[in-house]
């Protein structure tokens, strides 16, 4: 069966290579993914599945019908946004549409996903079960699974796998993780409320901006004497906003930032443990506070057992040298921990690094590329990941 897939995927390869780099040229942003959406749908209808639009807003589902009598359904999503960011890359593909490029991959992604619907379209016969295919919008603002779940995209799913590129992992391979493969992202909100007062008598008033500079070290210092040092935590204020005057005391100032963890124990107790923080160095210095602690995403953890087949199908389909289990999960985020809530499954990072190249650039760089070769692996993995989950 491994051989008739590679016989196809190389068949389809051209195709294929036409639609990363239309999807490429024509990037949309999150819950703006109308004409990716459309050319998705398109490409599936054209290769037999069941068809349904507007899912999750932008969201598109292909169902595919396996053959034998399980009640099962196996997913594969894929997203589709892309990032306000200005492509440098130079390529005779490059994005079109000003200001705006697939700088984290999702291109691939998308690529990945609808080649291996046109594999296993070709292939039901062999399938005991179900495929629901996702592609997701709005992943880039951590919004769109929530939209696709309550939109029924998780309805009646056993298993789901998803799939990330990662430029430092060389094209043709693939690393996999078994458990915590990225952070919860949660949001925090501080404001520090003081008194203003003259800039040359700062003792008759309360100034928000030392204490919000005292609440800033204290929780950076906090991190490392309270919190376990083998169970991370990430706390970063990203913007401060306070001040009317050179010469006033600030009343106000509001910190704003994000907060990284991998185990769901430690994210549980971090609200708690932060208030407690602010609360103590406002009351040292008089001021008052609040605090509003948002839980974005949680923490993607993938299963034992499907990670085992991917490995296993990965093995089996490039050699085991092409397949690296990771050591360490990322601090990054990823909205398909929301459909982990749902239904057991894992993610596994495709390799699209250069080779021959001193430099491969980050994702989210306005100069990020992808060795194109990496789609015929993302592609082999999926179909015959899929494969093997009914055996």
């Amino acid at each position: 069966m491994l051989s008739r897939i590679k016989d196809i995927a190389t068949k389809i390869s051209p195709r294929l290579l036409e639609i990363r780099r239309h999807i490429h040229s024509h990037p949309e942003l999150s819950g703006q993914e109308y004409q990716t959406a459309a050319f998705v749908a398109g490409v599936l209808s054209s290769t037999g599945l069941h068809v349904e639009e507007g899912v999750g807003k932008t969201g598109v589902i292909g169902e595919l019908e396996g053959n034998g009598n399980s009640k099962r359904t196996l997913a594969i999503r894929t997203d589709m946004d892309a990032l306000p960011i200005q492509e440098r890359t130079g390529l005779d593909f490059a994005s079109r549409n000003e200001g705006i490029m697939h700088a984290c991959g999702h291109d691939v992604h998308t690529t990945v996903g609808l080649g291996t619907a046109m594999i296993l379209a070709e292939m039901t016969q062999h399938l005991s079960g179900n495929i629901r295919f996702l592609f997701q919008p709005a992943e880039e603002i951590a919004q769109g699974a929530n939209w696709m779940v309550q939109d029924g995209a998780m309805n009646d799913v056993s298993a789901i796998l998803g799939v990330h590129v990662f430029p430092s992992i060389a094209g043709g391979s693939i690393g996999l993780r078994y458990g915590a493969l990225t952070a919860a992202a949660d949001e925090l909100e501080i404001v520090i409320l003081g008194e203003s007062g003259h800039g040359a008598r700062p003792h008759e008033a309360i100034d928000a901006i030392w204490i919000a500079s005292q609440v800033i070290t204290t929780l950076q210092q906090a991190i490392s004497r309270t919190q376990n040092p083998l169970r991370p935590v990430v706390l970063s204020i990203g913007q401060i906003n306070g001040g009317k005057a050179p010469n006033i005391i600030a009343d106000q100032v509001t910190l704003v930032g994000t907060v990284r963890s991998l185990h769901p124990e430690t994210r549980q107790q971090l609200p708690k443990w932060i208030e407690e923080i602010v609360g103590n160095v406002c009351q040292a210095y008089g001021a008052k506070y609040q605090v509003d602690y948002r839980q974005g995403v949680p923490s993607v953890q993938n299963d034992y057992d499907i990670t085992q087949i991917l490995q296993s199908a990965g093995e089996e389909a490039w050699g085991s040298d092409r397949i690296q289990v990771l050591p360490e999960p990322s601090l990054g985020a990823e909205d398909f921990s929301v459909y982990l809530q749902h239904a057991p499954g894992s993610m596994f990072r495709l390799g699209v690094g250069f080779k021959d190249r001193e430099i491969n650039h980050p994702l989210h760089h306005p100069q990020f590329e992808v060795d194109e070769s990496a789609i015929i692996t993302g592609v082999v993995t999926l179909a015959y990941t899929a494969y093997k989950y009914w055996e």
